[in-house]
């Protein structure tokens, strides 16, 4: 296992190297008194970007979740909970936009489908030829739960690092996964927990899913304006899962900003959020699901696809961008790192 300090490049690729204004300074600050000042903050007038893919009429929407420390895990005490979500640390993260919903297919078939990736009118050099993109599924990722106003499932992390790359490359924007310390610092959002003590107002799971997903939106947004962070669909992050992350994150990365575990190896990932398909017990801010070569079991081919699960529809994903975009020098050095050149 490697373990990322984010400085040097790394602060750049991820974060960019300055400090937003809206980041805690006080590194010393109680974590509880920062997060109340934050979640007051965003409380009052969350902001919030909408965007549209170029060449499309599709939008989506980006909200800032400003930086803070927090306590990352869970308390012993916390019902459901399992060894892997401590012990608790305290982590600082840098301020970052999050998709307001998870990734719809309206937005994932743009990419997928070489002729809906229109050239803007402002990019004359713009080649949907140039792009990699999904091959063909082996079987329907929707499994018929529906398409249009619906999360996007079923593709592997490098798809939706793929994506990101995609998105980013025609937006001129910076937009990548989100780290497992800024996903769990989204989804507390000023609390200690979540909302797992009204888990049926805030997440599909599945005692009230009727076995599918649902459309984006449809449940009630939590205290920083994130929709569905918990059920619908689980949403991948950037880190390589392991059962010690942080014991490692204490003891290696004490007073570190940004910490994230980089991949080594193509499982298990780390997956946040809980789905349709799971029990109310994982829908929860700290539980951590680990991605497996099961989620592609049912294919067929030789090699099995890069880009597609057969066995994941419950699995979909989230964009992040950094309040302070990286150098284009950076990203590139990021998307080599993470896309593997």
């Amino acid at each position: 296992m490697r373990l990322f300090l984010l400085g040097a490049i790394l602060c750049g690729c991820l974060f960019g190297c300055n400090t937003s204004k809206t980041i805690v300074e006080d590194k010393s600050a109680v974590p509880t008194q920062a997060l109340q000042s934050v979640k007051e903050a965003v409380m009052q007038k969350p902001q919030l970007e909408t965007k549209t893919i170029p060449g499309t009429a599709v939008e989506f929407s980006m909200t800032l979740i400003p930086g803070g420390t927090y306590m990352m895990g869970s308390e012993s005490t916390e019902a459901n909970r399992r060894e892997d979500e401590g012990p608790m640390v305290e982590v600082t993260v840098e301020s970052f936009w999050m998709g307001t919903h998870e990734v719809s297919f309206d937005e994932y078939k743009i990419y997928r489908k070489k002729d809906l990736d229109l050239q803007p009118p402002d990019m004359p050099d713009w080649s949907a030829d140039a792009i990699a993109r999904p091959s063909p599924p082996y079987e329907d990722p929707t499994f018929g739960m529906g398409e249009n106003g619906y999360p996007a499932v079923s593709m592997t992390q490098l798809a939706a690092l793929q994506y990101c790359k995609w998105l980013s490359d025609k937006s001129g924007e910076f937009y990548r996964l989100p780290t497992e310390a800024e996903w769990e610092f989204a989804c507390k959002a000023g609390t200690k927990t979540g909302q797992m003590e009204m888990i049926d107002e805030y997440a599909w799971h599945y005692d009230n899913s009727s076995e599918k997903y649902h459309k984006v939106g449809t449940k009630k947004a939590n205290e920083w304006g994130l929709y569905d962070m918990l059920g619908n669909v689980s949403e991948w992050t950037m880190d390589q899962y392991t059962e010690d992350a942080y014991a490692t994150i204490s003891s290696d990365m004490a007073g570190q900003v940004n910490p994230w575990i980089q991949p080594t190896a193509l499982h298990p990932r780390t997956v946040r959020g809980g789905s349709w398909d799971d029990d109310a017990a994982k829908s929860r801010c700290s539980c951590r699901i680990k991605s497996s070569f099961k989620w592609k079991e049912r294919d067929p081919q030789i090699p099995k696809s890069f880009w597609w699960n057969t066995d994941s529809p419950f699995v979909g994903f989230r964009l992040v961008k950094p309040a302070n975009p990286p150098s284009p020098e950076e990203q590139a050095a990021f998307w080599d790192m993470v896309l593997g050149g």
